[in-house]
Order: structure tokens, then sequence, then C-alpha cells
């Protein structure tokens, strides 16, 4: 039975907030009341950073990183190794690994994986464009860094077959990271280990 407030307006804030991952009915009406409980410039503030990161925020037209302009600073930074290029399924990933601190080149981040299960092919995700930037030229290694699931091993073995007509050496990241876990969730230091013992796919 769903909880009924004095105010609708608490109420509908209360399920909007509850709408969020992770944050159910009790944790929403506590942001919500903490919220009230601020200055309106605080809130004002708050509500601003939040409309200007929906309509302003954007993907690198390269990478697809978000970014605040049309090339995220990473692409953007000539101290970056160009001829390499980390593929990954998502910007945490990208995050992740930039906190190893360990890479030093470019990424192409996929906006997910294949998983026939849940509706998503190959052409729902950015492996076209990841093709693309191969075929361009100026690409010597491709790195694959995906989450060593399922899911990512078919991901891994479609992009190898897609760049297989190109003079571009393919490397998946070391097994370090656990079979089965998540990429966004490995620990640094093991994250880091991974990108500098990266192996050679070799499509099997």
């Amino acid at each position: 039975m769903i909880q009924q407030y004095s105010s609708q307006l608490l109420e509908k804030t209360v399920a909007e907030f509850a709408r969020f991952p992770g944050i159910g009915r009790k944790t929403a009406l506590r942001l919500v009341l903490w919220m009230l409980r601020q200055d309106d410039e605080d809130i004002d503030r708050f509500a601003d950073a939040v409309l200007r990161m929906k309509h302003e925020v954007k993907y690198c037209h390269t990478c697809h990183n978000l970014s605040d302009s049309d090339t995220c600073p990473i692409c953007a930074d000539a101290r970056r190794d160009a001829a390499t290029v980390c593929v990954v399924e998502n910007i945490q990933d990208v995050m992740a690994i930039e906190n190893t601190q360990q890479f030093h080149g470019l990424y192409h981040v996929l906006g997910g994986i294949i998983s026939p299960m849940d509706g998503i092919g190959p052409g729902d995700i950015e492996i076209d464009s990841l093709v693309a930037r191969v075929a361009d030229g100026g690409v010597r290694e491709v790195i694959l860094a995906l989450s060593p699931t399922m899911e990512g091993d078919t991901t891994n073995y479609y992009i190898y077959r897609k760049l297989a007509a190109y003079d571009v050496k393919v490397s998946v990241i070391a097994r370090g990271v656990s079979v089965g876990n998540e990429l966004e969730y490995t620990d640094e230091v093991t994250l880091g280990r991974s990108i500098l013992n990266r192996t050679l796919f070799d499509g099997k």
C-alpha cells in the first residue's frame, strides 16, 4: 500500500526520487525532507546543475565518452597515444581505468555489450564506429577491456572478427579480473595490472 502524505507536492517529489536506482520510498522521503530544510539558493543551484547536465552534456563524436563539448578532454589531449584505443562497455569503465593511471591511450565506449537475452545486438552498440576509426588508419592496437562475462566474451569475439581485415593488433586485458565480475567494481591495482599485462586476443 502506497503511503499518502499531507502534501501532494511532497508525494509527487518522493515518487520521483524513488525512481532512482537503489532508492526506496523511505530513502526518497528522507532526501526530500532534507531538501525542504535547505536554503532556496542551495536548491536552486542543485536544480540548475541537474538541468544543465541533462541539456548540455554531450557524447564525444570520436569515442562516445561524456563531454561538455563535441570532443572530450581525453580525445583532445595531444599527450595521449592516439594509436592505442581501449574498448570499454560504458562511461564508468573509462573512469575506472583512468583512476589506475596506467593507460595513456584513447577510448571507445560501446554503450553496452552484445546480449541476445536482453535484445541487444551488434547494431545497438558502437561497434561500426569503432571499425570506422580503425579503417581511417592511425590505430595500431585495440585493447578489448570488457567485463569477463559470457556477454563480454561474445562481444570481444565479434569485434575481433570485424577487425580481422585490418592491420591492427587486438589484445584483451589480462584475466586478473575475476570471471563474471563487472569491470567498474574491480579494484584499481588489479585493473591497472590487467591493462599493463594485456595479451593478444586469439579469437578462441
